[in-house]
Formats: C-alpha cells, sequence, structure tokens
C-alpha cells in the first residue's frame, strides 16, 4: 500500500545521507546500500529495554566483555535491512570523521536475524547472531574486514577486544535487525554520530540490488507486535523520502485490519509530523504526505497484546480412554496471540491439545511467546466417565459412575433414558448406577446423563462435560 508518485531519485539520497534516530527494535530505521554511507545522530536509549532488567546478558557475546561497568543500549540506534540477493553482506560503523581527536563515543553492535522479530529480541528468545561488545578503544568496529589494518573478522570470545566480527551468508528477502550502541561509560547524554557502511561481496557485486531497497519505502516501520503496558509508539512522517518538505500530513487507522478506515482523521496538518499510538490501541494506521513534489503514503500494523486469558478447558471425550481413567483435552484461550501451554509442571508446548490427563485437580500454565506475560497457574478439574459398561455381575464394568466425582461440591449426576426420562440420581457418595429401574433390569442401548455441581471455589475451573452419553451392553 506504499505509493510513491512524481519524486525525483535525489531524495532517496538524501534520506540515505542522514537518518533519523530510532533507538527502540521495534520502530527501527530501515536502509539499503544503494547510497553509502549512512550518517545517523543518535541522542540516547529508546523506550524499550531490549535487554532486559539486568540491560545484558549472562553469557554470549552481549556479556560485558572488558569493561564491565559498561551498559547495553546507554546510546543506541536500531536499524533493519533486508537481503536484496543471496550473496555476502558486511558493514563498516565508524564515528565521524569531523569529531576528530575528540571521539567520546566507542561503538558497538549486535546483529539479529534472520526473520526474528522485536518482541524475540526484547523477551530474550533471539540471540545476536554477530556481535562486538568490547573496550576497544577505536572509533570503529563492523563485520568483514578492518578497513584500517585489513585484518578479516573474527568470531566473539570474551575480552578479546576484537574490532571486527565475521561477514554473514544472507539469502535474498532476509531481514535482519542491527542495534549500534555506544559503549563508552563517559557518556553524559550528548547526541554521537557514527557512519555505517555496508560492505562485502554482494555489495561490491552491485551495491544498488545487494539489500532491498523497498523497505526503505516502509518509513513508518515494520508492522510492530508490542504488550499492553509498553510505552506508546511513536511512529514519524519524517522519516518519508521527501524528508521536512511537507506541506501537510493526514493520519488514519482501520482498528479490525479489516480493509475499512475506522477514523479518517486521527491527526492532520503541516506539523502533524509525529503521531503517537497508545497502548493497547491496536490498529493498521496510516499516513497521507502532501509535498511539492507529490503524495507519499505508508501503513503500519501495531497489535497489542495482554497476559493471557484462559476461555475454557475442554474434554475430547470421543478419544477418553476408559482404562487408564485419563483424559486428552483442549485449552482455549481468549485472544489471538501466539501461545504455549505446559500441564502439572511438565515442559511448554504449542499445541493446546494434550493427552493422557488424570482424572482430578490439574494445573494449567499459559505463556504469551511474543513476550507479554505467563498466566499464573490455574487448577482445572477432569471428572471422566466410562463410555460403556456391562452389569451382568461378572466383577467388571458391573456399575457406571463419573470418576472424580468425590472432589466436586454437591455433585448430582441425573442419568435419563433415550426418551429423556429421569431413571436415577447419583451423589458423590453413591456407589454408582447397576443400570435398573425400580429394581428391575434395563435393555442394552444408550443412555444420557447430566452432571451439577456447585461453583463455589472460585480459583477452579471446572473442565467438564455437562451432558453427554453411554452405552449399557449386556
Amino acid at each position: 500500500m506504499r505509493t510513491f508518485l512524481a519524486f525525483c531519485c535525489t531524495f532517496l539520497g538524501v534520506l540515505s545521507l542522514q537518518a533519523q534516530n530510532s533507538g527502540d527494535c521495534r520502530t527501527a530505521i530501515p536502509v539499503c546500500a544503494d547510497v553509502l554511507p549512512i550518517t545517523f545522530i543518535v541522542d540516547g536509549s529508546g523506550d524499550i529495554d531490549d535487554f532486559g532488567e539486568d540491560d545484558f546478558r549472562a553469557s554470549g557475546c552481549l556479556e560485558k566483555g572488558s569493561n564491565s561497568e559498561a551498559n547495553l543500549e546507554n546510546n543506541t540506534s536500531w536499524i533493519a535491512f533486508r537481503a536484496g540477493t543471496d550473496g555476502q553482506i558486511g558493514f563498516d560503523i565508524r564515528s565521524l570523521p569531523s569529531t576528530g581527536t575528540n571521539i567520546t563515543a566507542e561503538w558497538d553492535f549486535a546483529l539479529y536475524g534472520p526473520d526474528v522479530d522485536c518482541g524475540e529480541i526484547t523477551n530474550r528468545t533471539a540471540i545476536p547472531i554477530r556481535c562486538n561488545f568490547e573496550a576497544n578503544d577505536t572509533d570503529h568496529t563492523g563485520l568483514g574486514v578492518n578497513p584500517i589494518n585489513g585484518e578479516a573478522g573474527a568470531p566473539f570470545v570474551k575480552q578479546s577486544k576484537n574490532t571486527y566480527d565475521e561477514y554473514i551468508d544472507v539469502i535474498a528477502g532476509e531481514i535482519y535487525y542491527l542495534l549500534v550502541n555506544n559503549y563508552n561509560t563517559n557518556f553524559e547524554g550528548d547526541p554521537e554520530s557514527f557512519e555505517l557502511t555496508f560492505t562485502g561481496s554482494s555489495v561490491n557485486a552491485d551495491q544498488n540490488t545487494a539489500l532491498d531497497c523497498t523497505l526503505r519505502d516502509e518509513f513508518l516501520g515494520l508492522d510492530i507486535i508490542a504488550c499492553e503496558g509498553d510505552p506508546d509508539i511513536p511512529l514519524s512522517a519524517l522519516r518519508s523520502p521527501a524528508g521536512p518538505d511537507i506541506q501537510n500530513v493526514t493520519w488514519s487507522v482501520d482498528y479490525d485490519d479489516d480493509g475499512t478506515i475506522d477514523v479518517p482523521n486521527l491527526l492532520s496538518g503541516p506539523s502533524a509530523t509525529e503521531y503517537i499510538v497508545a497502548s493497547p490501541t491496536s490498529g493498521r494506521y496510516f499516513v497521507n504526505i502532501e509535498t511539492s513534489f507529490g503524495t507519499i503514503t505508508d501503513d503500519i500494523l501495531i497489535t497489542f497484546y495482554g497476559v493471557p486469558v484462559l476461555d475454557r478447558v475442554d474434554i475430547l471425550e470421543d478419544i477418553l480412554d476408559d482404562n487408564t481413567r485419563t483424559n486428552n483435552i483442549e485449552v482455549f484461550v481468549d485472544g489471538d496471540s501466539s501461545y504455549e501451554f505446559a500441564i502439572n509442571g511438565g515442559e511448554f508446548q504449542d499445541d493446546p491439545v494434550f493427552n493422557n490427563i488424570p482424572v482430578g485437580i490439574n494445573t494449567l500454565v499459559i505463556n504469551d511467546k511474543n513476550g507479554c506475560g505467563t498466566k499464573e497457574p490455574i487448577e482445572f478439574l477432569v471428572a471422566g466417565y466410562p463410555k460403556f459398561f456391562t452389569p451382568n455381575n461378572d466383577g467388571a464394568n458391573d456399575e457406571w459412575l463419573v470418576y472424580g466425582i468425590e472432589t466436586l461440591t454437591d455433585p448430582v449426576v441425573s442419568i435419563f433414558d433415550r426418551y429423556g426420562k429421569l431413571l436415577i440420581q447419583l451423589s458423590n457418595t453413591s456407589n454408582g448406577w447397576d443400570g435398573t429401574y425400580q429394581g428391575k433390569p434395563l435393555p442394552s442401548s444408550d443412555y444420557w446423563f447430566r452432571l451439577d455441581f456447585s461453583r463455589t471455589e472460585e480459583d477452579v475451573l471446572i473442565a467438564r462435560t455437562i451432558k453427554s452419553h453411554f452405552s449399557l451392553k449386556r
């Protein structure tokens, strides 16, 4: 849905020469390699702590390295790029030459990909594939070959003070996120500048196609998954190829992302260059920018998720195992995020169906895989029943009963014939039904039952079959 009308190609060059900063992965700046180098002015860390509460990882190439006092996200910029061709990609990061000998920044980086999302980075399920977080005392770092001394990049080793890591081999279409960070501990909040230059065999073969420059057209950024309670998300019209050449801006939104604009004018005017999306206002947001050269549009889908909310737990009675008195169950969540589930302290699984769940009280935990929270353990009750019984006094399956009925509060089981006639009611002290009515044996047939009980235990969700049927066989 991105359109560009009547534009001179020079505007793309202008954008590449001076890029606005983004301190958060979720609003990473899309770039490509057709105009190099790309200049960034970095003015502090963002709203989201992409490395967790401790600001660093306990292992891997995001260790604090040689300087135990240094922080990640001290003064950062997030960048996104998409491979345009198969091949090899590297990059050089260095302070601007204009800073001369008074360089106060020491640039380091972490590269994520291919095709991870920012939620995986923030909740620490994504691990950098390349990085350099060492106190190098240099004004440059990157992937590939060090342009100063010609040394090839080497894998990260803690306290090795490697300046360059290895090239990456890319496949066309893959998206990568790059964090550039000022590692220096003496940073006092003043903006810092660096240049980013892409390198590698793909760039050497064709600088214009090595990275997919259509990603840069998505100047609002890639679609964002956020969590309820996250900081507000700023959307900027100033990242468009027009830069500051703006005559008017109009923001609109389709809350349901169903193709119908719900609010056609959220904000408009020549100065409406930024729109703030407040949590948890999900929707597809659109911007229409009028310039002296034509009109530019872009859109971005922002989806907020919260802590998982359990809808229900169903017994899959058609695969009930009468011999072991276990059940297969399915978990339903009120929401459309990505979830994983664990039963009775076991491992998490993506499949909401669990087999061989025992009769009685069980415990369920639901985790939002987008990093938006884990539901506190929920207790649920499985009350099973045999699908048939044979009251022939042979000592096996002579009575029909509800398994686990003794754990319910004030339970009553009502049994009916196929015409709806009440035959008997059982309580939690009953021995079960022997297949008789008023002392007389009833014929082989299907019979129905209804299970009623009190719900005084507010912290227990009942996984149940309220009404179902079973067979009497003689």
